[in-house]
């Protein structure tokens, strides 16, 4: 005689059933995508092949267009615009083949994204990789593509090549921008701390897409004790990847060379009373209003615990200091090839 259904046992097997549904349809919408992409791919590349052998002009594209509307009525993707992205899709990477398998790992919404937003050869392949490895969505591709990530990202301000491991420093630098644009907060540009950090966790979710999209919120105003005393950490974030705990310390003024001593405690804090016996050790991160270079290579320059110094705006224009900055197109590859982007 069958036994009558245990709730608890069964609210399980359902959930193991549904888990491998959502995994078999993830897999399938890999395979489609990567069949997608490679079909654009082979389109775009005849398309030039018979340009350049037969000296056809652009005609050839809408009316290939038209022509394939009539042979596949209701499948979308045939129009004259879209045909004319697959060739231009094939020329630019008929040049790179080793970035043909990555393409093949986004959707071709944000190859489109890729290819209209980026024309410098490493920030394609900077936004390519990231994309692939955060599984970014079309709307934060554009966002961190228009807040110039990669800039950023390449400019930081970071004591991680001495003090934190071979194995976590490339990865804790593409933890860390130089600058941070908050363009969601309703502030004006005078604010204080208590306001911006009420904005931020007004809007966490923005807030961590921003911060690069690994991070989980743990807590903000984060109690530490030593002795007899209380200190507050502003927000304690952790991450994903790096297996860390993130101090972040909102500072709505100029850099100054004593933050980097408070957060040197806060981290040692952390890394003895909060860290678990897994975990890597801690990072600290100093946002600010505004930063002088010179004075954060000197604050981070004899620091033992690492630490990352950024600035905060809230609007998204790159403001005309920073451009200078900006490094070479051959330094740009190195720093991307060391921090195995490429």
């Amino acid at each position: 005689m069958a036994k009558q259904l245990d709730k608890k046992e069964y609210k399980k097997f359902f959930i193991e059933i549904k888990e491998r549904i959502h995994q078999a349809q993830y897999d399938a919408l890999r395979v489609v995508n990567k069949e997608l992409i490679q079909l654009y791919l082979d389109i775009g590349r005849k398309i030039v092949e018979r340009q350049n052998a037969l000296s056809w002009g652009k005609s050839v594209v809408e009316t290939l267009s038209s022509d394939l509307q009539k042979e596949f009525p209701g499948i979308r993707g045939f129009s004259g615009r879209n045909l004319w992205y697959m060739r231009n899709f094939y020329a630019l990477y008929s040049e790179r083949p080793k970035l043909q398998p990555l393409v093949a790992e986004i959707s071709w919404a944000k190859n489109l994204v890729i290819l209209d937003k980026c024309k410098d050869n490493s920030e394609i392949e900077f936004f390519l990789k990231l994309t692939k490895k955060y599984g970014w969505t079309k709307n934060v591709l554009i966002h961190q593509i228009e807040n110039k990530s990669y800039q950023k990202y390449l400019l930081n301000q970071t004591n991680f090549d001495k003090a934190l491991p071979v194995e976590l420093k490339h990865q804790a630098k593409l933890a860390v921008k130089d600058e941070y644009t908050f363009d969601f907060l309703e502030l004006s540009e005078e604010h204080n701390e208590h306001q911006l950090e009420t904005a931020l966790i007004n809007n966490i979710r923005k807030f961590l897409i921003e911060m690069g999209g690994n991070f989980a919120f743990i807590g903000n105003q984060f109690k530490i004790t030593v002795g007899k005393s209380e200190y507050f950490i502003d927000l304690l974030l952790f991450h994903r990847k790096l297996k860390c705990l993130f101090a972040v310390e909102l500072k709505v003024g100029e850099f100054k060379p004593e933050y980097a001593g408070k957060m040197q405690f806060y981290l040692s804090v952390l890394n003895d009373k909060v860290k678990l016996e897994d975990e890597n050790p801690s990072i600290g991160l100093i946002l600010c209003k505004d930063k002088d270079r010179l004075i954060v290579e000197y604050a981070l320059r004899d620091s033992k615990q690492p630490i990352g110094v950024a600035s905060y705006k809230i609007t998204n224009k790159l403001p005309k200091e920073l451009k200078k900055y900006l490094p070479s197109p051959k330094e740009i590859t190195n720093i991307v090839e060391e921090m195995n982007l490429l």
